[in-house]
């Protein structure tokens, strides 16, 4: 791995960790207000409850991604967070928010692609180490 792709790599993977952490704590504390909060989840037509069950596996994958080792659970915490973000965007546009509020999302999934994408080979499925 070159040092450039391993800066994206942890530029993009920190980014994401700090992202996904906040919202995390914005749903498990059920804040009313901020991105992911319970008045904005309640717009979007889901439950509250729903903002728990994000909010901790989020966290999770959080530290999966960023431990040492468990590749194959590193490639479920990215898929989870693919999933999250790209519904959570797919959820603001099909409720017509502007493009401010989407936002967030898109970056947060963008933040999952590059860091799944220029993750190191002992962080890949396929690599020698397993």
């Amino acid at each position: 791995m070159t040092k450039k792709n391993k800066i994206i790599y942890w530029v993009a993977t920190i980014w994401l960790a700090l992202g996904m952490v906040s919202t995390a704590a914005v749903q498990m504390l059920k804040m009313k207000e901020g991105q992911g909060g319970v008045d904005s989840i309640i717009h979007l037509g889901y439950p509250v409850y729903f903002l728990t069950i994000i909010g901790v596996w989020k966290f999770l994958g959080v530290i999966a991604v960023l431990i040492p080792k468990f590749t194959l659970l590193k490639e479920w915490a990215y898929a989870g967070f693919f999933f999250v973000t790209s519904g959570a965007a797919f959820s603001h546009i099909a409720s017509g928010h502007p493009a401010i509020e989407i936002f967030p999302s898109l970056l947060l999934l963008i933040l999952t692609v590059v860091s799944w994408y220029f993750r190191p080979a002992d962080r890949k499925i396929n690599s020698v180490n397993q």
